[in-house]
């Protein structure tokens, strides 16, 4: 096998840049048979300092504060976008006119406008595009996929997606540009709800309609003093308000005829990363919970009434898995879905065919949040075209 080096970039890089980052170091190790190899060419972060201390940290061979150099630099082919929502935009847009392959972080934009302008760049260009839809990646979650498509649970009937967590819940959490509607967009629908309906797709099809309602709960933070990474803290500084939402429930028909709920959000008191699904059909169900991300419950047979649920320990058999562990029941964690991310965008890279996650797939996602948004205006039930 020929293998070639990539050089590849980072810009923003805050603890998603990082994750990007350890992604491609990793991918060798657990995809050896790829025939890329990711160099860690430039970094490129705003805030002062930041990028040189990535490249001291991770090895890049430069470090800049301005994107644009980046997209101008002929050793950059691959480029991870993991600045804020507001930027995805003008950014994704740049580098794949400058002929860069790009992964990108969900949700890509603000808008359906903005994750359209973004993936016709990325097919204009005639670059490959991947998308932060991470849980997708699990192999669990490829299981229950499989496993719905094969029947097994008999025709799908109705599911509900969950996301709750608590990374919002503090009232001192600083006001960043997350909770500003210019530059952080539609709050917990593009940060939490935005996976939900990815995985609803990917596990059930297309999103024909749905109704929203959404809710702000504190409507109050202070602004930070400096610049911020993740879920700061700030007290005593000046209050804003909190622009965008703060929790999202949402009814959904699906273009099969099933039915479902979607509900996200991020100031949920006791709950820390509370994503999963369950999915219902004629003969039985299938249940996932991230925070046990190598189980699904399974409920199939024929007794219908008083059926029993088990515990499946998926295995080698189910997605990338064997990349990673030998047998069943032995665990794998949130960083290993951003490997299996990186080595399907590399793949598509060197086979120059998508594999994986698309931009098509976060114009979808895109759209429904856009309906989303319009339903808990209008009231309404608003149909969902990509």
């Amino acid at each position: 096998m020929v293998v070639r080096t990539l050089g590849v970039a980072v810009v923003g890089f805050g603890w998603m840049g990082r994750v990007h980052t350890q992604a491609y170091a990793r991918v060798p190790h657990h995809f050896p048979q790829l025939p890329l190899r990711p160099r860690l060419v430039a970094v490129a972060e705003e805030v002062p300092g930041r990028a040189e201390e990535a490249a001291e940290r991770f090895g890049f061979a430069s470090a800049t504060r301005d994107w644009r150099e980046v997209a101008a630099d002929p050793r950059v082919e691959a480029v991870s976008v993991t600045a804020p929502n507001f930027l995805h935009r003008e950014i994704g847009v740049a580098m794949a006119e400058a002929g860069k392959h790009l992964w990108i972080e969900k949700p890509v934009g603000l808008t359906a406008a903005d994750a359209r302008a973004v993936a016709d760049a990325v097919a204009a260009s005639g670059v490959q595009g991947a998308v932060g839809f991470n849980y997708r990646n699990a192999p669990a979650v490829e299981a229950a996929r499989d496993l719905i498509a094969a029947g097994e649970i008999g025709t799908v009937t109705h599911a509900r997606v969950r996301l709750f967590s608590d990374y919002a819940a503090h009232p001192e959490g600083a006001l960043t540009w997350r909770y500003e509607r210019a530059r952080g967009g539609s709050g917990v629908l593009g940060d939490l709800a935005s996976h939900g309906v990815d995985l609803a797709r990917f596990l059930l099809g297309d999103i024909a309609e749905l109704t929203a309602d959404t809710a702000v709960f504190v409507p109050e933070r202070a602004r930070p003093a400096g610049a911020t990474a993740g879920h700061t803290r700030a007290s005593g500084g000046e209050l804003g308000p909190v622009e965008n939402e703060d929790y999202v429930g949402c009814l959904l028909r699906f273009a099969s005829g099933a039915r479902g709920v979607l509900e996200a959000c991020r100031v949920s008191v006791g709950e820390q990363n509370n994503y999963g699904f369950e999915v219902h059909g004629t003969r039985g169900a299938v249940l996932w919970d991230f925070r046990r991300m190598n189980e699904l419950g399974v409920s199939r047979g024929t007794g219908y009434q008083d059926q029993p649920v088990s515990t499946v320990y998926v295995g080698p058999g189910a997605g990338e898995y064997a990349a990673f562990q030998p047998g069943a029941a032995n665990a794998m964690g949130y960083d290993d879905l951003k490997v299996i991310e990186a080595y399907r965008f590399l793949r598509s890279v060197a086979e120059g065919t998508p594999y994986g996650t698309t931009l098509g797939d976060a114009v979808h996602s895109a759209a429904a949040l856009d309906a989303m948004t319009r339903s808990a205006e209008t009231g309404t039930w608003v149909s969902v075209r990509p």
